[in-house]
Order: C-alpha cells, then sequence, then structure tokens
C-alpha cells in the first residue's frame, strides 16, 4: 500500500498519515462522511479494483477509522461505518475539498459539493478559532510554538516562536 511507513515518526502529521494509509483511503472517507457503506456502493463510487478497495478498508479498519458491521446473514454481507476516531477526520476532508475547490483541483470551474449551515443555508468554511474565546483567528496571527512531546530539535526549530 505504502512504500514508506512513517511509524515511530514523533509527528501527529506523520501519525495521521499512517492511520489514513494513502489517498484511496481519503477517498473512502470522504464516501463513508457522505453516507455510503455498502461494499458496492464505495466500488462504484471510487472506481477502485476489488483487491485495492478490500485492502483499504482492512487498514481503516485496523487503524480504528472504521467498523465492519454484519447486516445481512446468508449470504453473510457487512456494510463500513466510520468510527468516532474515523468520523472526526471531516475536518481533513473538508479542508481538501475547500483547497480543491478554490484551486479548480477537478478543473470544472466550479464546487461539487457545498457546506451549509443546516438552518440558514448559508455557506460554511473552516476557520481558526481562539479555543478559549470561541473567536475566529486570522491565519496571519497563527503561529507554530513546541507541544508538550515536541522533540528538541522540533523546540529549537519552533523556540523563537511565542
Amino acid at each position: 500500500m505504502r512504500a514508506k511507513s512513517f511509524a515511530g515518526m514523533t509527528c501527529s502529521v506523520a501519525g495521521a498519515l499512517e492511520a489514513i494509509g494513502d489517498r484511496w483511503a481519503v477517498l473512502l472517507l470522504r464516501d463513508l462522511a457522505l453516507g455510503l457503506s455498502k461494499y458496492d456502493e464505495l466500488q462504484a463510487s471510487t472506481g477502485m479494483p476489488n483487491t485495492t478497495l478490500s485492502s483499504r478498508l482492512k487498514h481503516l479498519e485496523s487503524t480504528g477509522l472504521v467498523e465492519r458491521r454484519p447486516y445481512q446473514d446468508n449470504p453473510p454481507r457487512h456494510d463500513y461505518r466510520l468510527t468516532d476516531k474515523g468520523a472526526d477526520l471531516w475536518k481533513v476532508v473538508t479542508a481538501l475539498r475547500e483547497w480543491g475547490d478554490r484551486w479548480d483541483a477537478n478543473g470544472l470551474g466550479a464546487a461539487t459539493i457545498e457546506l451549509v449551515d443546516g438552518a440558514s443555508g448559508h455557506p460554511l468554511v473552516l476557520a481558526l478559532v481562539d479555543a478559549k474565546t470561541g473567536r475566529p483567528v486570522p491565519r496571519e496571527r497563527a503561529r507554530l510554538r513546541p507541544g508538550p512531546a515536541a522533540a528538541p530539535g522540533l523546540k529549537k526549530l519552533l523556540g523563537g516562536n511565542p
């Protein structure tokens, strides 16, 4: 599935990529978040070959992002659902979609999906929010600083940031 493992790297981004796996897995996370759950639905949506789809679903299940549940006994059939851990990746998928829309990554000149407020119908976008006040913070004000588990090299790299 992957050429190099990121296991053991002291980086949350590397750990998240290790858990997700690859670009096919991101498409599965997208489709599961959209409500698809059956193997055939996922295959039709992504166009993945059987071996690819099966291995990606097994990987996502092994990392706790997806759970496989029986829904039929004869013949045995299973569907796939996001776990809470997997559903929490909606922000990652939304960020990719917003970037793709902004830079016309689909080549269509327009978005294929819009995220809107269910009450007002107004468009929604991801934003940085001050965890204490709940107020939006412009990207220009965002800074990185070493966290509690930062390695010495990272602390040195980010040491000058507040």
